[in-house]
């Protein structure tokens, strides 16, 4: 006998999400130009260029911003070098802590990027290939591994030490060399993006799900959320559609409840699903947690934690201009101590 369901309303979780996605898109494109007019100013001498150094590049140094966090920790100090990274660090902390790894999926423009390359490469080959288990198992681990390294590295310097490589021309002008990297990429530089790039458009979210050393803590952290995917199993009609919606290939129409690493949030599943509260986000295993609740949730804790950053004074880096016009020239000079 056939099971009889009500449909669900239509979900509007994917918008709002493509709303998050590519409204941080747009403000990262921005700080990078800020930034790389910044730079230019000093390398010119004043000449062409802006004034203003955008903070938020520090977000895309989240080694410095994960030494910053252990000397706020173990010092109770905030840093005067990159004091921006250490507070966004935390901001996507506590949303992982809070709302599972959903930093990955409504935030991270890597993320929101390797997202559409997926969605080309559908079109381009009709189809995402999906590693076998073993191999996928295997690859998966290498974050992790990734992961392991940096928390060593970062856990065996002292907090004496963390303040003098910060401090030093090195770390002051670490995000002047990571746009350098960019700027005068080698071919084996162009030949290791090229083949992200294709990897990703062959494999949903390659970089995320094998490589990216934050999203595997991240994903750690997120295992203490108390947000869960559920799934009712007297509604679900066992129709598959949440399984082939995910992007992290889990097998959400086999199980009660996702608690993986892996989930991201991201509520494709949620979307796919044509029954009414068969599948929906959980907050602490009993209340329904709608979309715009998770978004409202995101919003509140990044902008909050950009906010305080501000308004306690700790949010810019501050040097005297002819540090910078010292520094900032010659960052390619500096060797990593």
């Amino acid at each position: 006998m056939k099971r009889s369901f009500r449909r669900a309303g239509p979900d509007r979780s994917q918008t709002l999400r493509r709303w998050f996605q590519f409204g941080f898109l747009a403000l990262n494109v921005w700080i990078a130009l800020q930034f790389y007019l910044w730079v230019r100013y000093y390398e010119t001498g004043g000449q062409f260029g802006v004034t203003d150094r955008p903070p938020g590049v520090e977000g895309w140094l989240p080694i410095a911003s994960l030494m910053n966090l252990k000397v706020l920790v173990l010092a109770g100090k905030i840093p005067e070098v990159h004091p921006a990274g250490v507070f966004l660090l935390i901001a996507f902390l506590l949303i992982s802590w809070l709302l599972r790894k959903s930093f990955c999926s409504w935030l991270c423009p890597v993320g929101t990027f390797s997202q559409y390359l997926a969605k080309a490469g559908r079109k381009l080959i009709g189809r995402s290939l999906r590693p076998p288990r073993w191999l996928d198992i295997a690859l998966r681990s290498l974050k992790y591994i990734l992961m392991a390294l940096f928390l060593y590295v970062v856990g065996a310097m002292s907090v004496r030490e963390i303040e003098a490589f910060l401090g030093g021309p090195y770390g002051v002008v670490a995000d002047v060399k990571m746009l350098n990297f960019f700027r005068d990429l080698s071919l084996f530089g162009l030949i290791v993006m090229a083949a992200l790039v294709v990897l990703s458009m062959v494999i949903v979210n390659f970089w995320c799900r094998y490589l990216c050393p934050y999203g595997a803590l991240l994903g750690l952290l997120s295992l203490l959320s108390p947000l869960r995917i559920k799934r009712a199993p007297d509604l679900c009609i066992d129709c598959g559609k949440c399984s082939r919606a995910c992007p992290s290939a889990l097998p959400v129409d086999k199980l009660i409840s996702i608690s993986s690493a892996e989930c991201t949030a991201c509520m494709r599943c949620v979307e796919s699903c044509p029954v009414d509260s068969a599948l929906y986000m959980s907050l602490a295993g009993k209340k329904k947690l709608p979309a715009w609740a998770m978004a409202a949730a995101i919003a509140a804790i990044f902008l909050g934690c950009v906010i305080y950053a501000q308004a306690t004074g700790h949010w810019a880096t501050i040097l005297p201009q002819n540090v910078l016009l010292e520094l900032v020239p010659r960052a390619n000079e500096f060797a990593h101590p």
